[in-house]
């Protein structure tokens, strides 16, 4: 019998792909949580924030025939999961019935709407600063910054020293900070420095 907490999300992904229900279970078991709590941060709401979870890990196993076990599959639920957040907020804000109800049973929702849709649009313009990086100080910077990974871990990633992995850190945070606040909005200067800082995600 397979134990498939032994898999890693790759393997895993393999497998969901041809239709693998455990693995399915097994993967939806190591992120429900994290789904579910970055959610309902940006919805503010757990009731809003299960649904779409629910929905998003249907959505999941409907379209898993078009899985990519070579990328990401951490990276790819939690992007699948903001773009629903982003497509909640835009059906929102052109349904005037459904304002009503958000401004009745969930104002302080429905008060964030418009941060959220700014949030993502300065979310991409950022990623472009950031591929600006040579490539392996984008890469640290990621590893790091984005995705939370360690200096040891990324040091063993990437075969470099941690010291190496610090050094791309600090020349990667020199140069973005220096162009995000000589050539971006304050809107987008606020988003990206918080992430630069590490208070993202």
């Amino acid at each position: 019998m397979r134990d498939y907490k032994k898999y890693s999300d790759q393997e895993l992904t393999i497998l969901l792909k041809d239709g693998d229900e455990p693995a399915f279970v097994e993967l939806y078991n190591r992120y429900k949580l994290r789904i579910l709590g970055n959610l309902v941060k940006l919805l503010r709401s757990e009731d809003l924030a299960l649904e779409l979870s629910q929905d998003l890990f249907l959505k999941i196993w409907d379209t898993r025939k078009q899985l990519d076990p070579e990328k990401s599959f951490r990276s790819y639920i939690f992007r699948i999961s903001e773009n629903m957040v982003m497509d909640f907020f835009r059906r929102v804000a052109r349904d005037k019935k459904l304002q009503a109800q958000m401004i009745l049973t969930q104002s302080a929702l429905y008060s964030h709407i418009e941060e959220n849709l700014i949030q993502a649009q300065e979310s991409k313009r950022f990623e472009q600063v950031i591929a600006m990086l040579p490539p392996q100080r984008k890469q640290v910077f990621t590893l790091c910054k984005l995705e939370g990974k360690s200096y040891q871990e990324v040091s063993g990633l990437l075969g470099i020293s941690t010291s190496t992995v610090s050094d791309h850190l600090l020349k990667a945070n020199r140069f973005l900070k220096a162009k995000i606040n000589n050539n971006s909005p304050l809107a987008i200067s606020a988003f990206a420095l918080a992430v630069i800082d590490g208070i993202g995600r």
